[in-house]
């Protein structure tokens, strides 16, 4: 499965939106499928399970918390990207701590939505296999030998500042809360204080600035996001 040709179930009560993202994704590539609620959407990841999930929150019969959370734990590991027009912030992490692999706020560009779409589609091929080594525009983190470069010269970090770099390349391309690192790094939900500072001496060590980032982008009151692998 590549990104092109690749079968999106899109699953949003209202039909305008649905009809948006049934046109500008057919335009960039990919096979469209549709639900209006979660019933419908069961049904058609019974009938014919695709490669990425488009899932609205707010569905007229369940939840869409309830929906992922239920997909997760039945062992379903299709992709989710959650359409959302809340803007809180506990809204947002709840959905990632709970398996989505990002989040688009409505409204939306067509633009930025297939690429997210793309990030995913990426992350879900790697997890079949990691890379041990990871490039991506100058950076190279080779996870066997624990060497990091960039653009050809060795970068030393601590070893915290390493754990939080291996976590992100791990799951390049995808959001990474913030409980989540603190929880992988120190072993337990600790002050976010504790992982901004590192997080800026790791932007340091890599020369990547967060007014113009190369490589670990900010999302804002959520968490971090490395960019894909070349």
């Amino acid at each position: 499965m590549t990104a092109h040709g690749a079968r999106v179930l899109i699953v949003d009560d209202e039909q305008p939106i649905r009809k948006l993202l049934r046109v500008g994704l057919t335009a960039e590539g990919f096979r469209i499928l549709e639900a209006r609620n979660a019933r419908e959407a069961e049904d058609q990841m019974g009938a014919e399970m695709p490669d990425l999930v488009l899932l609205d929150l707010g569905l007229p019969d369940r939840a869409g918390f309830d929906v992922l959370q239920g997909w997760r734990a039945a062992g379903i590991a299709v992709p989710v990207v959650i359409l959302s027009s809340r803007t809180d912030e506990g809204g947002i992490v709840r959905a990632l701590e709970a398996g989505a692999d990002d989040y688009v706020g409505k409204p939306f560009g067509m633009k930025e939505l297939a690429a997210r779409v793309r990030v995913a589609l990426r992350h879900k091929l790697m997890r079949h296999g990691e890379t041990p080594v990871f490039r991506a525009g100058g950076l190279t983190v080779d996870l066997v030998r624990r060497l990091v470069q960039v653009d050809g010269e060795d970068v030393r970090l601590s070893p915290k500042e390493y754990d939080i770099l291996r976590i992100l390349v791990q799951h390049a391309g995808k959001v990474i809360t913030h409980q989540h690192l603190l929880r992988e790094v120190w072993g337990e939900t600790t002050d976010p204080q504790y992982l901004r500072v590192y997080v800026r001496q790791l932007r340091q060590r890599l020369h990547d600035s967060p007014n113009m980032p190369r490589f670990i982008l900010t999302e804002n009151g959520v968490g971090y996001r490395l960019r894909s692998p070349d």
